[in-house]
């Protein structure tokens, strides 16, 4: 499927931006402008289900399989949240970016949050004002506004499509293109013992203190001072 997407800036260096579950493009409105500065052209999707993308079935291969389809092979730089991360992890080998950034990656779903469940996740379309700025006191107005937009043209269903993997564990097997995996300090799907882990497989691996699993909106500014060396 041909998706959705959204471009910042024309630098000769491409890099790619992936959202998570429930959002879309619009997540990315500082990260985007911010590489763009950089002398990158910034490429944002909105995967299927999500945002302006078409709908359809909802499988994490399928999120990949978009990806592959839909943007250039051999980026620069290639950063996916959450779901995002999970569908980069799933498409990097074919895309090949030069550096790929994992932003608290859903690799390990429901792995250790037990009330988790994909009908939970579904239910968040329906979520007020309240709901959202009382899960994330540090994000922004504009980011409220934007999520309560991005929920109400989400397709719910994607939750519900991703029910085979939930308490499964996606983490790759190796960095197939240097990576680096973000950590959230708040994170509900990693503890401690998960660094030595993936280090293991090649990963480097930072945590941006205090931030929730929204890097990006948390705390911006910590996002990208985490991102040094790699952008």
């Amino acid at each position: 499927m041909q998706l959705n997407t959204r471009t910042w800036g024309e630098g000769d260096r491409v890099a790619l931006l992936i959202h998570g579950i429930m959002a879309d493009h619009r997540t990315w409105r500082k990260v985007g402008p911010a590489l763009a500065e950089r002398g990158y052209r910034a490429i944002a999707v909105d995967l299927r289900g999500h945002g302006a993308s078409g709908r359809g079935e909802y499988t994490a291969e399928l999120f990949a399989d978009d990806l592959v389809e839909t943007l250039p092979a051999g980026a620069e730089l290639a950063i996916g949240h959450s779901l995002g991360g999970l569908s980069l992890s799933l498409a990097a080998e074919r895309l090949r970016p030069a550096r790929a950034v994992y932003s608290d990656p859903a690799w390990h779903v429901n792995s250790r949050q037990e009330t988790a469940s994909p009908e939970v996740f579904a239910l968040f379309k329906t979520a007020t004002r309240a709901m959202v700025a009382g899960l994330n006191p540090r994000w922004e107005a504009e980011d409220v506004d934007i999520e309560l937009e991005t929920l109400r043209v989400w397709d719910e269903n994607t939750a519900l499509g991703l029910a085979p993997m939930f308490g499964t564990d996606q983490a790759p097997a190796r960095a197939v293109v240097p990576s680096l995996v973000q950590f959230a300090d708040a994170s509900f799907l990693y503890d401690a013992g998960e660094v030595a882990r993936l280090e293991a497989r090649g990963f480097e691996v930072r945590t941006v203190k205090g931030a929730g699993h929204t890097i990006h909106r948390d705390d911006f500014e910590g996002f990208m001072a985490s991102l040094d060396g790699w952008i």
